[in-house]
């Protein structure tokens, strides 16, 4: 019988080649094939090259564990949504928005997304060990409450990490947001601009910096037109908004436009104006903030600020690439745009 080729059985049934095949071949250490197959650098063009030819005529597959011990990259990323156990604004349409983007932007840089939810103290636990074993090379995160503190214990742990919005808590942490702040002045502007002089304000809780921030546009081009500021608190759903509304006009039943800090509670708004017996926008004008897909299909159609949530998600995904090769990370602020429909 004759002696089978390296890498294969004499029975004539192939068998995987081995690392140490390819050595043999190419005429080189194992250590030297190891740190050409599994990316490393240091090795010398010739010496690669004859490695390289080596796993070609083999057909050698290298290892995807051993390789990432070598590089120390897994190619993945992970999205982290750290929603609150209540799972407030776990519905809204925007989170399916930012992962398809997300997703397509790092399947366009050859990497995957690894979906990661933080919405329970166990599981924010869960996320940080999973971190912490290397299984991703970087993060974005998603966060919901200011006083989060994954986030910052995700960057402690020296992996990159962007966040989807505004950090209150880490105001070093690289970020990409919407102007919220101008989108809401915007809105507030556009209202005084018809002559409405009664606006009142739906606002978001305010541990979250978009409610915040969305909120300091209101308040500060209210102020700077010389007229008084009405808030209700809501919690980004329809049914808060509703209430909300309720509240404004109880609270002055003269009030003659709204400014709801989410389409969401802006469609409850209308529900309450409607029940009411108040005309829109005629009796009173409403805006709202994101620009949902339900807006325009709203009864009247919503004026609204569009929040580019899949925009914002491409821009988190370039900047943390950027970090990964060392570059700078800068915050990402995208403007603000009003989309005038029929409700103001």
């Amino acid at each position: 019988m004759s002696a089978s080729p390296t890498g294969t059985r004499g029975d004539g049934r192939g068998r995987r080649p081995t690392l140490d095949a390819v050595a043999t071949r190419a005429g080189v250490s194992r250590a030297t094939a190891s740190r050409v197959v599994n990316g490393d650098g240091s090795v010398t063009p010739g010496l690669r090259e004859a490695v390289l030819r080596a796993v070609g005529e083999l057909g050698y597959v290298p290892n995807a564990a051993a390789r990432r011990l070598v590089t120390r990259r897994t190619d993945a990323v992970g999205l982290v949504f750290s929603a609150p156990p209540e799972g407030l604004i776990t519905d809204d349409p925007m989170l399916s928005t930012v992962l398809r983007a997300a997703s397509h932007e790092l399947d366009q840089a050859g990497r995957q997304v690894v979906l990661l939810l933080a919405h329970a103290p166990r599981s924010r636990l869960r996320v940080e060990a999973y971190v912490a074993a290397g299984r991703v090379d970087a993060v974005i995160t998603v966060p919901i409450r200011a006083s989060d503190p994954l986030p910052g214990r995700l960057q402690a742990l020296g992996v990159p990490v962007v966040s989807l919005g505004r950090p209150a808590a880490r105001p070093g942490l690289p970020y990409v947001d919407n102007d919220n702040a101008g989108g809401a002045a915007m809105a507030v502007r556009h209202l005084l601009e018809r002559g409405r002089r009664r606006i009142g304000t739906i606002c978001g809780p305010l541990d979250l910096p978009v409610a915040q921030d969305r909120l300091a546009g209101y308040r500060d081009t209210l102020r700077e037109a010389g007229r008084r500021t009405m808030v209700a608190l809501g919690d980004f759903t329809r049914d808060s908004g509703a209430a909300a509304m309720r509240q404004l006009l109880e609270d002055d039943p003269g009030l003659d436009a709204v400014f709801a800090a989410s389409d969401l509670m802006a469609v409850g708004a209308l529900q309450a104006l409607r029940q009411a017996g108040r005309r829109v926008p005629e009796d009173v004008a409403v805006v709202g903030f994101d620009d949902i897909e339900a807006a325009q299909y709203a009864d009247p159609p919503l004026t609204t600020v569009r929040n580019p949530m899949g925009e914002q998600a491409a821009a988190g995904v370039r900047l943390l690439l950027r970090l990964l090769e060392n570059g700078p990370a800068d915050p990402v602020v995208l403007p603000a745009e009003l989309v005038v429909r029929r409700s103001a």
